[in-house]
């Protein structure tokens, strides 16, 4: 599991560090049921502070996306996230889809650029 956070970027670390999970599930890099690095291991290897990694992981296992295991660790959990009704789906996929267009059009990209990048990249995921 490759993580990659920037001390540049304006984002805070715990939003990069959910982000980079997210993506990595979302682009199949990590895959349902596989096992993350203990807070502790992950936080050493990021050199992040280990709160900042459990605060990720809390969050992310509120919205389904990981489970923890009491004694034996955190995973990607398997399958679609608890919160499936679809108004609630739609209403996070554009909220996501805004903010990721309003991050890309302030970095100078036209819509249609927007739109082969993210091909490419969804391509480079398979």
């Amino acid at each position: 599991m490759q993580l990659r956070l920037d001390a540049k970027d304006p984002l805070p670390i715990y939003a990069q560090l959910e982000r980079e999970i997210r993506v990595g599930i979302a682009t199949g890099n990590i895959k349902p049921g596989q096992q993350l690095p203990t807070v502790r291991q992950l936080a050493v290897e990021l050199r992040v502070n280990a709160n900042t990694v459990a605060r990720v992981y809390l969050a992310l296992e509120r919205d389904g996306v990981l489970s923890t295991k009491r004694g034996v660790g955190t995973f990607v959990a398997e399958g679609v996230p608890q919160k499936t009704n679809a108004p609630y789906r739609e209403r996070r996929l554009r909220q996501a889809i805004d903010r990721f267009l309003t991050e890309a059009t302030s970095l100078g990209y036209k819509p249609r650029e927007v739109v082969r990048a993210l091909a490419r990249r969804i391509r480079e995921g398979e």
